[in-house]
């Protein structure tokens, strides 16, 4: 990986720590802190450090930052309901050129948080794709659809996980899969099924994150590659 790239990389995971951290010290402070751990994501802000890279991979690609749009001006119109709010657009002349959605897990629990993630990146892609079909987004052509994923590296989420199959047999890959392996195929499946142009996965423990130390189990899921086929999509559009 580029050097200046894995740095910058590593800026992004130990700002997630970092913020996590803080969130919840101040919510236990005024004694009002979420059940577990929902105390450090709902105070926000800790992917910032990943949009703060992909933004900038897109202004350095050619594009003037008056086209990208975080935190306001981020819904889009939907298919299956009215609007979807991304993490990240780039919307030049009415034309929707890219639309990024970033997220992540810690432990200790990951059973029902695995379902969740998973129907919410299957049914954005398949409302947004089915919008764009509808010239919701007028005449703009097939944009930049990427899923970024940042996973705690721990016990929990390498442990293999039993299946329950009463009826018919889940295929071999989840068999005995960690909750990591899942991710993985997660991530990897969404771009062979052709519902995002490109993913990015990423794991991290919560000590050596703080450090900006993180894995890229997976070479065709590395943060290298995403970046590559962002910034070759944006330069089409300069």
């Amino acid at each position: 990986m580029n050097t200046d790239l894995k740095q910058k990389v590593g800026n992004a995971v130990s700002h997630y720590w970092q913020t996590r951290s803080v969130q919840r010290q101040k919510q236990q402070q005024r004694g009002r802190a979420d059940q577990g751990l929902r105390s450090a994501v709902t105070g926000g802000a800790h992917m910032d450090g990943f949009i703060d890279l992909f933004t900038e991979l897109i202004i350095t690609s050619g594009l003037r930052k008056e086209f990208i749009f975080r935190k306001r001006a981020v819904e889009l119109p939907g298919f299956f309901r009215p609007t979807k709010e991304w993490d990240l657009l780039v919307v030049k002349d009415q034309m929707l050129i890219a639309a990024i959605e970033a997220k992540s897990q810690v432990g200790p629990s990951f059973g029902n948080n695995f379902n969740n993630r998973t129907e919410e990146a299957i049914g954005s892609a398949l409302d947004l794709w089915t919008a764009f079909r509808e010239r919701a987004y007028l005449d703009t052509a097939p944009p930049f659809l990427g899923y970024f994923f940042m996973l705690e590296d721990c016990p929990s989420s390498n442990r293999p996980v039993s299946v329950k199959e009463p009826h018919f047999k889940v295929f071999p890959e989840f068999v005995d899969a960690s909750y990591m392996t899942r991710y993985e195929l997660l991530c990897r499946k969404l771009v062979l099924e052709r519902h995002y142009t490109s993913a990015a996965f990423i794991t991290s423990t919560s000590q050596n994150g703080l450090r900006g130390i993180y894995n890229t189990p997976a070479e065709d899921l590395s943060i290298e590659r995403f970046a590559k086929m962002l910034t070759v999509h944006i330069k089409n559009f300069v």
